[in-house]
């Protein structure tokens, strides 16, 4: 069922990906219960599992020299229901608060844009290599992950006559991805441990539910929560339809974003609705079913990934991402903690931060999920991540890359 042979690869389709998903996230679980240091720095489990799984199937390439490709339409839907719950649960006054913070945020991670592509274009000069491929183990790849790469790929290879720029580009968000996924929860922990921080325990959980606590949820609990995201997702989506009439073009999720942040804030909260019950933000329901989405949108991004096709290009490319690996930590430990506050929401933001630097707005917040279930939640930190990484650094890019390949 759902799987197909064409031309010697195996694919498989969308509903076997989604169970296969679900049993990396469990795989994941299992394992980071058994490994102690996994639990202990907040290795995120479907990062555990679906590196496994990616192992696994690049063993089996090398074995039989079939491919193995997955459907991930399901996917990207998981990752609009994901950030849909995140506007769910934002509130206008949460927006004020998080106002001086986000742009403190947004200007250090500009300013890290540019010091990320200096720093790859530095030891790509190392190995003698272009300026183009120092930007593609920058920000092309890194901060703008799998999409910018694929993006820029042709016309570089184009301008510079870099033949494998796809291929360069797609190994370093790869890479990139990984340590992203492993650097946030550690981080987090050490400053919470070094600093002595503590959560608001009052706060009730933005994503999944605490190890100390978890609540109990009724069937209509879960499909007012579902039907809630549902109704967002519908306006999100004509409100990029509207946007795209303008010229404007942001991802789906966004949009979606931004309508629950709008709905969030213009719902009675009170029991008038259809279903009689209130507009379910904040509630263990969303919670959790932005902790399911998220999850399962990881485990398949990390176990479809095609590991075989980045080994013959080891070489300057690691030496670049080691470098920006070094300066990620760095900058998270002596620019972002500080001038975040130095407080747990700091901490958590800290954790995200990790994510963006090498990774996607989705390890972000992982990564973030991960700390705030095993040490309590941040409604501020689950607030301005998503914002800064999901839509301003977009624009920001665009802008660097053209003005740093004016140096190529």
């Amino acid at each position: 069922m759902d799987l197909e042979i064409i031309d010697g690869a195996l694919h498989i389709g969308d509903f076997m990906t989604v169970t296969l998903g679900i049993m990396v996230l469990f795989i994941g679980r299992r394992i980071n219960q058994k490994v102690a240091f996994l639990e202990r720095f907040s290795i995120p489990e479907p990062v555990t599992g679906g590196l496994l799984l990616s192992i696994a199937i690049a063993i089996i390439y090398y074995t039989t020299s079939v491919e193995i490709h997955f459907d991930l339409g399901t996917r990207d839907v998981l990752l609009i229901y994901f950030f849909t719950t995140i506007g769910i649960n934002a509130s206008i006054k949460d927006l004020l608060q998080g106002g001086k913070p986000l742009i403190v945020l947004l200007l250090i991670t500009i300013g890290y844009m540019i010091l990320q592509n200096f720093t790859g274009i530095g030891v790509a000069r190392l190995f003698d290599q272009p300026v183009a491929v120092g930007l593609l183990g920058g920000s092309v790849s890194l901060i703008g992950g799998h999409g910018t790469a694929i993006a820029w790929a042709p016309r570089i290879a184009e301008d510079f006559g870099i033949s494998n720029a796809m291929e360069i580009g797609i190994a370093s968000a790869t890479f990139g991805l990984i340590l992203a996924s492993l650097m946030g929860g550690p981080i987090a922990q050490f400053l919470i441990k070094r600093h002595n921080l503590s959560a608001n325990k009052d706060e009730a959980m933005d994503v999944g539910e605490s190890k100390e606590h978890e609540p109990q949820i009724g069937s209509y609990d879960f499909l007012d929560a579902l039907l809630a995201i549902h109704i967002c997702i519908f306006f999100g989506f004509i409100f990029n339809e509207l946007l795209l009439q303008t010229g404007l073009q942001l991802p789906l999720f966004v949009s979606c974003l931004f309508a629950g942040i709008v709905l969030s804030a213009l719902m009675p909260f009170t029991k008038n609705r259809i279903t009689g019950t209130k507009w379910p933000a904040r509630q263990p329901a969303v919670a959790l079913i932005a902790n399911i989405a998220l999850g399962t949108f990881l485990a398949m991004s990390l176990m479809s990934m095609q590991l075989w096709t980045l080994v013959d290009m080891a070489g300057p490319i690691f030496a670049i991402l080691a470098a920006q690996f070094v300066v990620a930590i760095v900058v998270n430990l002596f620019v972002v903690f500080p001038a975040m506050g130095k407080s747990y929401d700091a901490a958590v933001v800290c954790s995200g931060f990790g994510g963006i630097s090498l990774g996607s707005t989705p390890t972000a917040m992982a990564n973030m999920a991960s700390v705030t279930q095993r040490y309590g939640n941040s409604h501020l930190a689950f607030i301005i991540v998503p914002l800064v990484c999901a839509f301003f650094i977009d624009l920001a890019n665009a802008l660097l890359i053209p003005l740093f390949l004016q140096l190529a």
